[in-house]
């Protein structure tokens, strides 16, 4: 028999804020993480700007000598897995570190010793290489690391889905606890990738936004002049545990996972299949996972990239499952505000949908200031909403025409 599988402990690390009641705050507010890159010189770049994760500081999460030469990504994950598992209370030990394991999403990893490693032998020659920089690269090194630093020894995997990777982390996880494989995870997203390469790779394509005179301005979803995404970089992690438990040990209950869906558009490398006709499957895919009809879902946190083909689309992939409902759904794009995590997009934004659920307080879509005719949904523009709701789904597309939905509902004791 299946278990009901609940969210009882989250953790954020954001360009928002350090902290799930930082991020929450400043979410609701409608400010923006957006501002002048800080990491290297950009000058000779045509986008200038970032979601850097301000005032973190590694040392605080991790053993000061490991602190100095982890990689970013890895320090995100850890500081949020330790955020969730104080939050939820959950305490690995010898009776069950064998029981609780690790799934994480990550788009690219470790980019930034990449980078590093490859300038050294370009001028000091490859025997000055670092030994770490294998093992600081590889994206499954933040489950990795955070199974080490916790204990966890159940299941240990990542998933590099580009910008799904984060919702299909916390999918499989959930399907993991729901089997009764593990009897708790350590799930979410993280990236950290505001590097050169990046940013130029991305520049190369046109994905960024170049709205360098007004960063808090530049992620603009489903806006008429929006012009392109936003890097950002932090990670949310989740605790997830079967419901009997977490009633049985009075855990707070954020949200009860009921629905995981994916699909693939099978159409082009970067671009979304036409009218979101992949993502539409996704979604269907989620509602029939929990057993659920249109009907249920009363808020959808979008995607919503900034970008001029995922807005669209999506807007038009949620007219298609939900039919005439579509435009009485409040959907919000909380990208507007954090910029784009890519693999780490889906661990926060499931946070945030979870967080949602339990406060009932929908986060807006900033800096729709003139909506796109093609884009006529109810994206929450500017200010928070108050509404008391049951039922939600959070987006995640990617590159590749990978897909992932999640939904997740209000714990009815």
């Amino acid at each position: 028999m299946e278990r009901r599988v609940v969210i009882t402990g989250v953790g954020l690390v954001t360009p928002l804020a350090v902290g799930t009641e930082e991020t929450w705050t400043a979410l609701c507010e409608g400010r923006s993480g957006v501002g002048e890159i800080t990491r290297f010189d950009t000058s000779a770049f045509q986008t200038r700007i970032a979601g850097e994760v301000k005032g973190f500081k590694a040392e605080d999460f991790l053993p000061k000598k490991e602190a100095k030469r982890i990689q970013l990504f890895i320090a995100y994950a850890v500081a949020a897995a330790r955020m969730a598992m104080e939050d939820s209370g959950l305490i690995i030990d010898e009776s069950n570190e064998g029981r609780v394991g690790v799934f994480t999403g990550c788009g690219l990893g470790g980019l930034q010793i990449l980078e590093e490693n490859h300038r050294i032998i370009e001028t000091k020659g490859p025997k000055r290489v670092s030994p770490f920089f294998i093992p600081m690269m590889i994206g499954n090194m933040a489950p990795g690391m955070i199974s080490i630093h916790f204990r966890a020894k159940g299941p240990n995997a990542s998933v590099a889905t580009a910008c799904a990777a984060g919702t299909h982390g916390v999918g499989e996880a959930y399907k993991i606890v729901r089997s009764g494989a593990a009897d708790a995870m350590i799930t979410g997203g993280v990236e950290s990738v505001i590097t050169p390469t990046c940013i130029a790779g991305f520049n190369a394509m046109k994905a960024l936004s170049t709205r360098n005179d007004d960063p808090t301005k530049a992620s603009r979803p489903f806006d008429r002049d929006r012009d392109g995404f936003v890097v950002g970089e932090g990670a949310g992690m989740m605790i997830i545990e079967p419901l009997e438990t977490a009633l049985e040990k009075g855990r707070h209950i954020y949200a009860e996972i009921v629905g995981y869906g994916m699909s693939g558009d099978g159409y082009h490398m970067t671009a979304p299949a036409p009218d979101g006709e992949g993502m539409a499957r996704c979604m269907r895919a989620a509602l029939a996972d929990g057993g659920l009809t249109p009907d249920a879902v009363e808020y959808i946190n979008a995607h919503g990239t900034s970008t001029q083909y995922n807005d669209l689309y999506e807007t038009r992939a949620i007219k298609e499952v939900f039919g005439d409902k579509a435009k009485s759904i409040p959907v919000s794009s909380t990208k507007s505000m954090t910029g784009h995590l890519l693999g780490g997009a889906g661990g926060i934004e499931t946070v945030f949908t979870a967080l949602t659920v339990d406060r009932g307080i929908i986060p807006p879509t900033i800096n729709l200031d003139t909506p796109d005719p093609d884009c006529d949904l109810d994206y929450v523009p500017h200010t928070a909403r108050r509404v008391a709701l049951t039922t939600a789904m959070t987006n995640s597309f990617g590159f590749g025409g990978t897909n992932a939905a999640l939904i997740l509902q209000k714990h009815q004791p």
